[in-house]
């Protein structure tokens, strides 16, 4: 069972340290841009979010979307700029990230966005529902996650999204210890986070180079760990809560919401681990879903550091676009988060990956206006061979188009 404090008094304590850490260290600890940030994260992108989530496009793009545990602003800048119809609204517990977070969006005219210095605690203060949340690294950072849920999803609209990111215990196992033995040499300095990230480093500098904790470091982190924010937030944090697919679902259950599925399901296939051995995979027909997700895990823990996954509010209509008329009257569109399509057939998808498309298929994509429906398009697109429904449900699956 997932085990936190409930006092309010307990957790108006630990929100209070967590918030004088990232006063401290304002995270993420990106540069500002005088422009638009860079690129594309889908899950951030309401259309493409949607289709991903219930195989259609969304009805409207006027939403609004909270930003919960914003931080610096990194996640709230791309929420204004990829959804250009859409309000925001930033909460977070750090007064000083906030600033960050207000001065990043003014600068990349990121105009459409309100902050409030708040905890998800507090979201009721916010008036009316959202249609998209997202709270990525937060409830594991606070004193009763079970309750931040909760209050996250009391302020999701019916049909709505809520997007969530916390740590999974098996992958961060050596962080774990890293942290405790940073916390025994500060002794009662602990809370002072520019001394436990000295202490941290000069711990990695001695310890041999065969040592496991040293290793994990060096191969997984330290890219990103040579900034102290990210050093702190990962190896001097005040609070953290990690999770693994059993006490994840109690978390899930308590919100009263729907499960939708991993943000990353390529990495959630046993496929890739057992996939060879034909026995074992027929083992699987026996398992539950979380039953599969829990061998997943503890057959490849390291790969399993975080859990990204998105919940809904009922009703929410999903589309599998497998009656014929249905699919051939459908309008497609290419995917608000695909790169370079426009040039070659192969290009970026939604994840970063280079996807190759057929001939056929490439055709078909450029053929895409926002007018056609899918029948127009296959009957102006001349190629050979000729495109199948099964390949433009194909493009569909691959996020490469979203169909409404």
């Amino acid at each position: 069972m997932i085990k936190a404090p409930i006092n309010p008094d307990q957790i108006s304590e630990v929100t209070d340290t967590v918030a004088s850490l990232y006063n401290v260290y304002p995270f993420p600890p990106e540069p500002f841009l005088d422009e638009p940030p860079p690129g594309y994260n889908w899950r951030w992108n309401w259309q493409a979010a949607y289709s991903f989530c219930t195989g259609k496009k969304p009805d409207r793009q006027n939403i609004r979307i909270l930003d919960a545990g914003c931080g610096s602003g990194v996640s709230t800048e791309y929420l204004v700029h990829l959804n250009p119809e859409a309000s925001v609204v930033g909460i977070d517990i750090s007064a000083g990230t906030l600033a960050v977070a207000q001065e990043r969006c003014r600068r990349s005219r990121a105009d459409r966005v309100a902050f409030h210095h708040l905890s998800l605690f507090d979201v009721d203060q916010l008036a009316g529902e959202f249609d998209l949340i997202n709270s990525v690294g937060v409830l594991h950072h606070t004193a009763d996650p079970i309750r931040g849920i909760q209050a996250l999803a009391s302020k999701l609209a019916p049909g709505g999204l809520l997007h969530i990111f916390v740590y999974s215990e098996l992958g961060r196992w050596e962080i774990g210890l890293m942290q405790e033995a940073i916390a025994l040499l500060q002794g009662d300095r602990r809370g002072d986070y520019a001394d436990g990230v000295q202490v941290g480093r000069s711990l990695f500098a001695t310890l041999p180079e065969t040592n496991c904790l040293r290793r994990r470091e060096q191969e997984r982190w330290a890219m990103e760990n040579q900034q102290d924010a990210c050093f702190a937030d990962m190896y001097v944090h005040p609070q953290e809560i990690d999770y693994n697919i059993n006490t994840l679902f109690e978390l899930i259950d308590a919100s009263g919401l729907d499960f939708l599925g991993f943000s990353n399901p390529q990495v959630w296939n046993l496929e890739r681990l057992i996939g060879k051995v034909p026995d074992l995979m027929e083992r699987l027909q026996g398992l539950s879903d979380r039953q599969k997700y829990r061998l997943l895990e503890v057959l490849d823990p390291h790969t399993i550091s975080h859990y990204e996954f998105f919940l809904s509010r009922p009703p929410l209509s999903k589309q599998n676009w497998q009656i014929e008329s249905e699919l051939l009257a459908a309008i497609p569109e290419p995917s608000p988060c695909i790169y370079g399509w426009q040039e070659s057939p192969n290009f970026f998808d939604y994840n970063y990956q280079i996807v190759k498309l057929s001939d056929a298929q490439w055709q078909f994509l450029l053929g895409c206006d926002r007018q056609k429906n899918v029948a127009e398009i296959l009957a102006a697109v001349n190629v050979s061979p000729n495109l199948s429904l099964d390949d433009v449900r194909s493009l569909q699956q691959l996020q490469v188009i979203v169909l409404g």
